[in-house]
């Protein structure tokens, strides 16, 4: 987990794709329960302004905004919870499961989608 994530410092920014894309501006940033630490955050998006969750990890802050390192498509995809409330344990591991991510270490799980390909 990235640990010099800066909330405030996120809000605001623009969120891009694996690809280099803009996906949209980050609208929230959500924090662990357990750490404080940031680990989601909202992103609105395009035309409907539908905000998605994307998770902080494995994504890259940069100069230029939020990098996320999966497709486009599989970002519009997520699970919709709406924002401004409290993500519950089941709706954290709902979108752990949409990214291919290992809910207890943020990491890719091989052969899951937006994981690593496996050889």
């Amino acid at each position: 987990m990235q640990t010099d994530i800066d909330p405030r410092q996120l809000i605001g920014r623009k969120a891009f794709d694996r690809d280099g894309a803009k996906i949209g501006t980050v609208d929230e940033v959500y924090l662990d329960d357990a750490t404080g630490e940031p680990q989601w955050a909202a992103v609105r998006t395009g035309i409907f302004s539908r905000d998605v969750f994307v998770p902080l990890e494995p994504s890259e802050v940069a100069s230029d905004g939020l990098r996320v390192p999966f497709e486009r498509r599989m970002i519009k995809d997520a699970p919709d919870f709406g924002v401004g409330r409290h993500l519950s344990p089941e709706q954290e591991l709902q979108l752990y499961h949409h990214y291919g991510l290992d809910a207890a270490s943020g990491q890719a799980i091989e052969g899951e989608p937006g994981g690593p390909a496996e050889g």
